[in-house]
């Protein structure tokens, strides 16, 4: 069903809307893929908060448009699906993970702001430790010399107290 100028717009700004919160856009090539597959990888983008959609090319140039991410208009032909995300890593992974899966989603290029990325380099970026595994990372790496220093004063009373042990039950010996 074809969409009249008010519904185009509204789907325009809505797209925008999106881009602009964007730190990345991946497009993919479903062609052939059947419908119980595509509900699959919405449950999977919805879960990690990826916007997915299938989108008319023209509207997405449109809602591309003026943005760091109008280079990707050049690569928007054919029936494609667009994953935009605000994790780039995430909306990488949950892509790239699908299209290993399956042959028939081939994805064709992605966008970082002013970035233009092909499909192996989408591969790369999936292939790097999430936003929550880094941050996770950090946090122990900031907590580390903390708890060390926590374990050392710790260790001055109770060696004093294993001392005072060694010296009681050397005179109970005795």
């Amino acid at each position: 069903m074809s969409l009249n100028l008010e519904e185009k717009k509204a789907v325009v700004a809505e797209i925008n809307a999106q881009v602009a919160s964007a730190q990345a856009i991946i497009i993919a090539e479903y062609r052939g893929l059947g419908v119980g597959h595509m509900t699959q990888l919405r449950a999977k983008a919805r879960q990690s908060g990826i916007y997915f959609r299938v989108l008319k090319n023209t509207l997405a140039r449109r809602a591309v448009m003026d943005t760091p991410f109008a280079a990707l208009s050049e690569h928007m032909v054919g029936p494609l699906a667009y994953g935009i995300g605000s994790d780039p890593v995430a909306a990488a992974k949950v892509l790239y993970e699908f299209s290993k899966g399956n042959d028939k989603f081939v994805i064709k290029a992605g966008a970082m702001a002013n970035l233009v990325m092909n499909g192996k380099e989408i591969a790369s970026l999936a292939a790097l430790p999430g936003r929550d595994e880094l941050l996770g990372k950090l946090l122990g790496t900031m907590q580390a010399p903390v708890a060390n220093f926590v374990r050392t004063l710790n260790e001055v009373p109770a060696r004093f107290v294993r001392g005072l042990a060694a010296v009681r039950d050397q005179k109970q010996a005795a």
